[in-house]
């Protein structure tokens, strides 16, 4: 299967071998929302969900999240994660919760998994503390905004990637 890293030649389900990749630091931003009812983010605004403090709770989530990926994902590689910045912002004018996280790493592949894991695990544990007012929410825009470093350079949601030595 060409184009996929993650097959051999058959087409079986490999872990990619990086050991000839060079050690750089590497970047990832990833980002989601939990939209809500209005009622819902005024309670976590105002501090009076009955599970505590949401954002506090959903940011460390995330990063313990990040922390777990290859565990959840079966063929990541076990990283040393150099920093992990969760960043949960109430939006009332959409009735979000909007989620960033970034991961840092230097290494030899890249933490786009770990970004893209944290800002989910956040956004679950937003739904989880707060599913006894409103099941309703919807947990959306889960995506990579920006990556750098390693052989393929930077690379922004929306705009042209800029491959390494351009």
């Amino acid at each position: 299967m060409s184009g996929f890293t993650h097959f051999d030649a058959e087409g079986k389900a490999v872990m990619v071998d990086v050991s000839d990749k060079a050690e750089t630091e590497r970047t990832a931003t990833a980002g989601a929302s939990v939209l809500m009812q209005p009622e819902t983010l005024s309670l976590i605004l105002q501090g009076g969900v009955k599970k505590g403090d949401v954002l506090s709770v959903a940011r460390l989530a995330g990063i313990m999240g990040s922390k777990r990926t290859p565990d959840l994902i079966p063929l990541c590689h076990p990283l040393m994660l150099t920093s992990v910045k969760v960043d949960l912002r109430c939006d009332p004018a959409r009735n979000a919760v909007d989620v960033t996280a970034t991961c840092k790493v230097t290494g030899q592949t890249g933490v786009e998994m770990e970004a893209l894991t944290a800002v989910t695990v956040a956004a679950l544990t937003v739904y989880d503390m707060c599913k006894a007012v409103d099941r309703g929410m919807t947990i959306t825009g889960v995506r990579l905004l920006h990556k750098a470093g390693g052989k393929s350079g930077e690379w922004a949601a929306g705009g042209p990637a800029t491959q390494a030595g351009e």
